[in-house]
């Protein structure tokens, strides 16, 4: 009995496994606080997660995953709704030259 206790028990618990990615320039980062999309209809962007408390984007580009700073949910909205989500990333998010709007060297970077 106490046995069959157990295994209900077991059976009835909600495993709460936390996601972890590796972030190139910054290393491992917990998605707990993020809100994440899985993307198929890109050849470029796989997922994008927004942590919207923080304005932080962290996005995977084919399967490396790369983060943005202060990003406004506007433009991640945008971003979502773009006829090309890989267009819009060269031309809004990535932009032109080494640094583009959201880079995060230049911008504030959150700590978890």
């Amino acid at each position: 009995m106490r046995y069959l206790s157990l295994i209900l028990l077991l059976m009835s618990a909600k495993w709460a496994g936390a996601e972890s990615v590796d972030v190139k320039y910054r290393g491992p980062v917990e998605l707990k606080p993020f809100t994440c999309q899985e993307i198929t209809r890109s050849s470029v962007v796989s997922r994008l997660c927004y942590d919207a408390s923080n304005q932080y984007v962290v996005v995977q580009l084919k399967t490396t995953y790369y983060h943005y700073c202060e990003m406004p949910k506007p433009i991640v909205d945008e971003w979502l709704a773009a006829p090309s989500m890989g267009h819009f990333y060269n031309t809004r998010i990535k932009g032109t030259g080494k640094d583009g709007p959201y880079d995060c060297r230049t911008h504030r970077v959150p700590s978890y």
